[in-house]
């Protein structure tokens, strides 16, 4: 059996989705990531993926094609602390579901790497060339 169907397939992944983005709204900095007024589309769009990595249905690939998740958050500025919040609403959420936990943790532990790996910026510019003094 997939994660999916060990901890109790949509259903499951509905609630987990739907608490995440209850956090998201409640956060203004991580908020302002999402450009839609409704983050209905968003949630969708997160529990059909989340759905599909974790052995459920296919529909986020047959609807949207290859996840491509590095890509696709590219053109969003996704710092360090921009991560932090985002895994902290996301552990709130897997908090609220009653999983057994070997599949919590499995789940816990793609969602620290994924968020880790969706940084794309926060180190600030490189630093100036050295100056090589005049002689």
């Amino acid at each position: 059996m997939s994660i999916y169907e060990e901890v109790g397939g949509a259903p499951t992944f509905e609630r987990l989705v739907h608490a995440f983005y209850q956090g998201v709204a409640s956060d203004p900095e991580l908020r302002a990531l999402y450009p839609d007024e409704d983050l209905e589309p968003a949630e969708r769009r997160l529990r059909m993926f989340l759905e599909q990595y974790f052995g459920g249905p296919p529909a986020y690939s047959r609807e949207r094609g290859h996840p491509r998740l590095r890509m696709r958050h590219v053109p969003y500025p996704v710092t360090a602390d921009m991560r932090d919040r985002w895994l902290r609403h996301m552990l709130a959420a897997m908090e609220s579901l009653d999983l057994p936990e070997d599949k919590a943790e499995l789940m816990r532990d793609y969602f620290q790497r994924a968020a880790h790996m969706m940084v794309n910026t926060g180190h600030g510019p490189p630093p100036p060339p050295a100056q090589v003094p005049a002689e």
